[in-house]
């Protein structure tokens, strides 16, 4: 097993190059398989969700093949009508391969999604708008039977705007007949580029990054080539390390649309922005000052995939911080292990409040999940002495390389995989 240790103490400088979105890479893969062709994938992130959602494609028959960040896709082979365990066990993201399979082929079994430890996400509402659409689901011990006679388009409205339902809506309803409306969509960015991505391919799409989107179902899809956008999340990541520790970096690719609720809230902590048309600097200050209030809400609201990293930027801050987790009843797993490393936090069901500044020293911890884990590298990095940080794994789902990113920026940060060591100067 791999982990991460971390020298703190370091400000940031210098530049690095956003990754692609893991949020908006997994749907597009799995949309490739609506085109019996080749799609052609640019600035697809190399983390392991995306890997583990490639090689279920590879098992079904696709052709993949990668070079550096770019990825192509062969699907006129691919047998769809059972997805392996293997892979489709390890991440919940499986589920929108339902509606792209679906709308592949007329008869799909795969197991029910797993790899997510941060609460409960039933896929009931996914069940329910694919039966809308003429699918016969039946719901065994280990795995999900799905079969059409034809997908047809319908009015779907959602309870709630659920980002995968509104992919696999999407992905469904792309080749079904006739019209599909989704109301109240999930507005995210990546739904977003999705819909470019769908669109560039032939698809008929209205309303994209909006509460309401119509799909007008076509017959066939064509190759495609297409540019992932950057990940909001990780941006988001850099951004609130660089608060924590102070430096200026910048942050190529990033447009501050994407990242304005993340931006607002550092900016309110006294953090200066320098916006340009595809980039932003972050300029720490001595001191970071309390933020009144955080709640987590939908797009384009405050992203809960970024309150753990904000509850470890926040212990550098002077006063106290309170962050309010809507989504998710579970992402207060981090607290205990940024509590031993000095971080003086209290929880009070989904209200957490940050007594600042902390003084934080290294330690031994844990990474139990992909965003915690990598609010305990933000926590290292403020830290007096070395973090060691275990189970970067999790991390590894969603961030390409953070040792690599954080390195070019002046961390002293590097991975032990397999006995092997990254030396500090390798950075």
């Amino acid at each position: 097993m791999s982990h991460i240790k971390i020298r703190g103490g370091h400000s940031l400088h210098g530049e690095i190059e956003v990754q692609g979105a893991k949020n908006a890479a997994l749907p597009i893969i799995a949309a490739s398989v609506l085109n019996n062709g080749m799609v052609h994938l640019r600035r697809c992130p190399q983390i392991m969700d995306v890997h583990h959602m490639l090689r279920i494609l590879q098992q079904s028959g696709a052709g993949i093949m990668w070079d550096d960040g770019d990825v192509w896709i062969k699907t006129d082979q691919m047998d769809t009508v059972a997805v392996s365990s293997l892979d489709a066990g390890k991440m919940r993201s499986s589920i929108i391969l339902l509606g792209a399979l679906l709308g592949r082929g007329q008869e799909v079994t795969m197991p029910y999604p797993g790899g997510c430890t941060i609460g409960a996400r039933p896929i009931d509402w996914h069940i329910d708008a694919l039966r809308k659409m003429n699918v016969q689901i039946d719901l065994k011990e280990n795995k999900i039977e799905c079969k059409t006679t034809g997908l047809k388009g319908n009015r779907i409205e959602l309870p709630y705007p659920s980002v995968g339902v509104t992919e696999n809506i999407l992905l469904a309803a792309v080749l079904a007949d006739g019209v599909t409306e989704i109301i109240h969509a999930a507005m995210e960015p990546e739904i977003a580029d999705l819909c470019r991505f769908l669109k560039k391919s032939g698809a008929c799409i209205e309303g994209e990054g909006t509460e309401r989107i119509r799909i007008k179902g076509v017959k066939t899809l064509h190759d495609t080539e297409y540019t992932i956008m950057a990940d909001r999340i990780a941006a988001g990541t850099y951004m609130a390390a660089a608060a924590a520790v102070g430096g200026e970096i910048v942050l190529k690719g990033i447009h501050i649309e994407n990242v304005r609720a993340v931006a607002d809230v550092l900016v309110e902590s006294g953090c200066g922005l320098i916006i340009y048309k595809e980039s932003i600097k972050i300029i720490a200050p001595s001191m970071l000052l309390a933020v009144k209030e955080i709640e987590t809400e939908p797009y384009p609201g405050f992203p809960t995939d970024m309150q753990s990293q904000m509850l470890a930027c926040l212990c550098q801050a002077r006063g106290d911080s309170t962050v309010t987790e809507h989504i998710f009843e579970n992402r207060y797993k981090v607290v205990p292990e940024l509590i031993r490393m000095g971080g003086n936090i209290t929880v009070d069901q989904r209200r957490a409040v940050i007594h600042g500044p902390c003084r934080m020293h290294g330690e031994k911890v844990e990474a139990k999940e992909l965003r915690g884990g990598a609010a305990l590298v933000i926590a290292g990095l403020a830290a007096e002495g070395e973090t060691v940080i275990h189970g970067s794994e999790h991390i590894e789902r969603g961030y390409q390389d953070i040792c690599r990113d954080l390195g070019q920026l002046g961390a002293e940060i590097c991975c032990i995989t397999d006995h092997t060591e990254r030396r500090w100067e390798d950075n």
